[in-house]
């Protein structure tokens, strides 16, 4: 804006100060009656501290309770629910004259506040209604049925979590009866293969493999044997002997080129080579006893034989029954282990429901401590009239300065003579403006007259913004007398 134009505004406001300071004040007053008759609204507030009690600090680990985050992440939603809010308008009697609780529910909703500080488990409740009484009951009922909600939740909740522990218990107690049973019916019906040590069964299979063998050793050599004995009393077998030891006899005497030494050499080759010749030319026959000896012992040989032969083939079958026996022993011992773990752990969760369901009924968990209780308000949350009233002031003496350049944009009439002369007429005469002493006297004590009754009624509109400013309700209390009047009156003109 331009140094002229401000020249212009302040030269318009001189020549029209008596409007300017008019309708400024008009306006002002417009708008502080209107600060005055927009609905006033009422807001409410209660503020709950989230206890843990020291209880759950000693039992932490016993017990199983929501933590802080988790009551406080649904705070909001619970508090704010359906159910809860419709519970308040029953207690309250807020649904009559209403269409229906789920505008009711909604409007409820819309002017509910919940604020929450977690870092000191704080949660305030804040509720904006017109009239005060009832942003004060339905903040402190919210409040005592969330509280007590949450409390009877929260034993329910306990009760039955302790219950179906309970019957999951004794489910998995009949669970773990039949695999133990499973497993004790499939070692008896394994016959002891479970029992049995791999290592120290291939150590015994070898071991009775040997035997074995040495036993077919035997046999073979009893076999052979029986194959070549022959009689005792063989003569040329006995003089063969009777020559062997008289041939020994010499030797200690004598040496070999010694007579006699050379004659019995000779005598033993010469019945050598006859017990060849009978040999090759005739059969012997052999000693039955001796024959007999042998067969007996080859045929205990073959018993035993066959004893260890069977008792290595049944072990050999064993060996491969056992990895297939401990499979199905270790997949039901498994099925058992897992029946006894989940077994074990819904029993001790069991006496963790227990204690948890304890310290709800008797309440030593987390509590709701209401800190600050909904109290009656005596000052309106909004309008801010305060905040009003001093915009009006200033609005007043914008809007009629406003009005001032748009009277003057209207008005086409020559204000001066520079103007006349830009319509390009031609200008007979100019007549000054005539001052007489008496017009001009009176029109300062005109003016000087409205300005005192403008100052007085500025400073009479500024008591209502110090109403404000210092809380004084006598303008509310003075407005709700008339509102109450006049329904009065509209009363008894229905009821006539």
């Amino acid at each position: 804006m331009q140094e002229s134009e401000y020249k212009k505004y302040l030269q318009l406001i001189a020549r029209r100060k008596e409007f300017f300071v008019v309708g400024a004040l008009v306006i002002m007053t417009v708008v502080f009656l209107v600060s005055y008759l927009l609905p006033r609204k009422y807001e409410s507030s209660s503020t709950v501290f989230i206890e843990k009690n020291v209880i759950s600090d000693l039992v932490k680990g016993l017990t199983v309770t929501p933590s802080m985050d988790d009551t406080i992440n649904v705070l909001t939603y619970a508090i704010t629910s359906r159910t809860l809010l419709t519970r308040v308008v029953d207690s309250l009697d807020m649904n009559l004259g209403k269409k229906g609780n789920e505008e009711l529910i909604k409007d409820l909703q819309k002017n509910l506040t919940v604020k929450v500080k977690e870092k000191n488990n704080l949660f305030t409740i804040a509720f904006v209604h017109n009239d005060p009484r009832i942003a004060r009951d339905l903040v402190n009922t919210l409040v005592r049925f969330y509280i007590e909600e949450n409390t009877s939740f929260k034993r329910g909740e306990s009760y039955d979590a302790t219950k179906f522990l309970s019957e999951q218990i004794q489910a998995f107690n009949q669970k773990l009866q039949k695999a133990e049973g499973e497993v004790n019916a499939y070692k008896r019906a394994s016959g002891g293969v479970i029992a049995i040590d791999e290592g120290k069964l291939f150590e015994e299979i070898n071991v009775a493999q040997q035997k074995l063998y040495d036993l077919e050793l035997r046999r073979r050599q009893l076999e052979g044997m029986r194959q070549v004995t022959r009689t005792a009393n063989d003569p040329m077998q006995a003089r063969l002997v009777a020559l062997q030891k008289k041939l020994d006899d010499l030797r200690v005497q004598y040496t070999d080129s010694y007579p006699d030494v050379i004659t019995v050499k000779g005598d033993i080759e010469s019945v050598k080579e006859q017990m060849r010749t009978r040999r090759a030319s005739e059969a012997q026959p052999l000693d039955p006893q001796e024959i007999a000896r042998i067969d007996s012992e080859i045929s205990a040989l073959r018993v035993t034989e066959d004893g260890l032969r069977r008792h290595i083939a049944s072990n050999r079958e064993l060996l491969q029954r056992i990895p297939e026996a401990k499979a199905g022993l270790a997949k039901l011992e498994v099925e058992r282990e897992n029946q006894k773990k989940i077994y074990d752990e819904l029993y001790s969760r069991h006496g963790q429901s227990e204690v948890s369901k304890q310290m709800e009924v008797q309440d030593k968990s987390t509590t709701f401590r209401v800190v600050d209780p909904a109290v009656l308000p005596t000052h309106p949350s909004s309008p801010n009239r305060l905040a009003i009233m001093l915009l009006g002031i200033v609005g007043g003496a914008v809007g009629s300065l406003f009005l001032l350049v748009l009277l003057d944009q209207i008005d086409t009439s020559a204000k001066d003579v520079e103007f006349a002369k830009s319509l390009g007429v031609p200008l007979l005469a100019v007549v000054p403006r005539m001052q007489v002493p008496e017009e001009v006297a009176r029109a300062r004590r005109k003016s000087k007259g409205i300005f005192a009754l403008a100052a007085v009624y500025f400073l009479l509109l500024l008591v209502f913004p110090a109403m404000e400013l210092m809380g004084l309700p006598y303008m509310d209390k003075a407005l709700d007398r008339v509102s109450a009047a006049v329904f009065s009156q509209g009363s008894k003109g229905l009821v006539h």
